[in-house]
């Protein structure tokens, strides 16, 4: 019995650790992205996942038009966004 208590135990410590290591920053970055997508807006400069950058004209529901040359627009999904010059840490 005390050396199943002793596994456990030291299972215990290594979900412990795996959790603050790996889990948590995790979430945390996750957390951050989503606010930054949320917080989106016409007229930001974004730079998207391919390395284009380009400024965005109309927000939707799930994706943006993103204007990156004089009369050329397309459209990304706002997960596209790699992220937003200026607010990156």
């Amino acid at each position: 019995m005390q050396q199943w208590a002793g596994t456990i135990f030291y299972m215990l410590i290594f979900f412990g650790i795996l959790y603050f290591l790996i889990i948590r920053p995790q979430q945390k970055q996750q957390k951050r992205r989503q606010e930054m997508l949320n917080s989106l807006k016409v007229d930001d400069r974004v730079v998207l996942a391919g390395g284009l950058h380009g400024r965005i004209t109309k927000i939707k529901d799930r994706t943006l038009m993103v204007r990156i040359a004089d009369r050329v627009e397309v459209e990304v999904d706002k997960g596209g966004v790699a992220y937003v010059p200026g607010q990156e840490e």
